[in-house]
């Protein structure tokens, strides 16, 4: 780091950028895009990259964007990632910002993340002579259960050579201004998605006993399920088991001869994802027998968990503390929620930063996923400085 520049000098810095990451952020909230269809994002991304002078590729694992900001080493130190993606919700906010796209919006705060990127691109360019090798910046489509970041890596991001590290941040609305997590080891939990298909023998719902009844065997497991959790894990360790989806029948006197359930398991161990799993598979495997009917269980494994190299996170907890005095740092903090920046964690030793977003008094108070979800803009701003000084620090030891 520039003895002349403490990493507090980066936080005022990226204030007198705010109203630029501000109005980045606000015009891809009017223009949100789902996964691997972020045409006129990786477009703006790509140019306000370029404007910067760094090489850029585009339509990496089809819309992704890559950018190098090369130092006084071609070495590459460091690897940033942010996604890019919305979600499928009709966004009820009445904001000037509002989305402009029916049934589509950013309600994850992914609007807020490219805006940061940017912003961390521009504080570091203003300090390239000081990198000690090239730090890429990779923005990513697709994150919200789509596999964006499984994709870039099969497209070659860590092959050009390989970073050291990586890191990224998520907004979290959970937690308001101010407040940041910091976690060394796990932090977000895996996603493993599960569909049950259960086939009975449909029949008149007045003549029941000819029948074998999918829904009655579907109540029976619903409860069954709720056991795995509670009497089979640990109350030490965590896990989630939740049933999202359930699909049978036509009309109200005809006994379906099948169902549908579809649902998710969260957990931060591979132990306790197993124990789970086999247990699953018990349940589903004695109620076939049962009750006289066929059960399928498939699972899909969609992200493991977020775990945060010791390392790193203790240094990313010394620059908050250095940056935000006063500021609220968790260092235990854990979400069942899940981020497939994990997959990056696989690769190299990094870090995922939590960033509070919340602001009651301000209206903005609704959790990610929400069709009112909105977020203090002062955020990215505290992002984007503690982003730029963690790079910074880490070429100091590369």
């Amino acid at each position: 780091m520039n003895k002349k520049l403490p990493a507090s000098g980066l936080l005022e810095e990226a204030q007198q950028l705010f109203d630029y990451t501000q109005s980045i952020r606000r015009d891809l909230h009017r223009h949100p895009e789902l996964g691997f269809q972020e045409k006129r994002t990786a477009n703006l991304i790509a140019e306000g990259l370029s404007r910067l002078g760094m090489e850029v590729l585009t339509g990496i694992a089809q819309t992704g964007v890559v950018g190098f900001l090369e130092g006084h080493a071609s070495e590459p130190i460091a690897l940033l990632r942010f996604d890019m993606d919305a979600l499928p919700i009709q966004e009820e906010n009445k904001v000037d910002y509002a989305s402009t796209h029916a049934g589509v919006m950013h309600a994850c705060g992914h609007d807020g993340h490219v805006a940061t990127g940017l912003t961390v691109a521009k504080l570091l360019k203003k300090y390239q002579n000081q990198l000690s090798g090239t730090v890429q910046f990779v923005f990513q489509p697709a994150e919200e259960g789509l596999g964006g970041a499984h994709e870039m890596i099969k497209a070659g991001v860590f092959t050009r050579p390989k970073p050291k590290y990586c890191l990224a941040f998520h907004l979290w609305n959970e937690r308001p201004v101010g407040w940041f997590g910091v976690v060394s080891g796990p932090v977000m939990a895996s996603s493993d998605a599960f569909t049950i298909d259960i086939k009975g023998r449909g029949g008149h719902g007045a003549i029941p006993d000819q029948a074998i009844d999918p829904v009655v065997v579907v109540a029976q497991l619903i409860m069954a399920m709720q056991t795995i959790i509670s009497r089979n894990v640990s109350p030490l360790e965590s896990a989630v088991l939740s049933i999202g989806q359930v699909n049978c029948g036509n009309t109200h006197n005809v006994i379906p001869d099948k169902v549908a359930v579809k649902g998710t398991i969260r957990v931060f161990t591979p132990r306790v994802r197993e124990h789970v799993l086999n247990r699953l598979q018990a349940v589903c495997d004695g109620l076939a027998l049962g009750f006289n009917c066929e059960i399928a269980l498939v699972v899909e494994k969609l992200t493991p968990p977020v775990i945060n190299n010791q390392e790193i996170a203790q240094l990313v907890g010394e620059i908050t503390r250095e940056i935000f005095k006063g500021a609220v740092i968790e260092s235990d903090y854990r979400t069942m929620a899940s981020e497939d920046f994990s997959y990056f964690l696989e690769e190299v030793p990094g870090c995922l930063i939590l960033v509070g977003s919340r602001n009651d008094q301000k209206g903005f108070l609704s959790s990610h996923h929400n069709p009112k979800f909105d977020f203090d803009e002062q955020a990215l701003t505290n992002a984007a400085a503690l982003l730029a000084a963690t790079v910074l620090r880490i070429s100091e030891f590369s």
